[in-house]
């Protein structure tokens, strides 16, 4: 046997599969089998027996904000609530839905920065009897994702979430 062959059978008895160095025998530590039992429990616990339409998360982080809501009639990707979780209300910044019939144009080149927030436009879908209200913005708290506006009756109006039908 030459010295390529020793040194190359050599590495061979060295190789370990991560596979060899687990221990299947201890559950880890994260892993809880009645974890799904005691969130269900929760959920309930908080909709206190109220059906909702849809569990609403950030589009960006996933993180839940709404477990109780309800789903427009007529835009179906548009939700509201009056109670919600993981959400930051923007005091310093004030919404209006503009005109009907006037459309501004965003210009993509400047930063979100340069834009004036006191009074920016909705998304165009908000519904029409909202349009002469002053509305507060709604951020995710977890990732600051613009997700829904607060009325002045403090009702949410999601137009940013991504829905769970269950």
């Amino acid at each position: 046997m030459n010295s390529v062959e020793l040194s190359s059978s050599h590495a061979a008895d060295q190789i370990v599969s991560d596979d060899d160095e687990v221990d299947y025998s201890v559950k880890p530590e994260f892993y809880d089998p009645e974890m799904d039992d005691k969130d269900e429990t929760w959920v309930l616990c908080k909709r206190q027996g109220r059906k909702s339409d849809a569990l609403l998360s950030c589009p960006v982080c996933f993180t839940t904000l709404c477990i109780d809501c309800q789903r427009h009639e007529i835009y179906v990707t548009q939700y509201r609530a009056m109670f919600v979780i993981n959400c930051k209300v923007v005091e310093n910044q004030r919404l209006r839905r503009p005109e009907k019939g006037t459309r501004q144009k965003k210009d993509c080149k400047k930063p979100r920065e340069q834009y004036d927030r006191n009074y920016n436009s909705l998304p165009e879908a908000v519904n029409e009897k909202l349009r002469d209200e002053v509305f507060k913005p709604v951020c995710c708290s977890v990732c600051e994702t613009e997700v829904a506006v607060l009325d002045e009756n403090e009702i949410y109006h999601f137009f940013n979430v991504m829905p769970s039908h269950a």
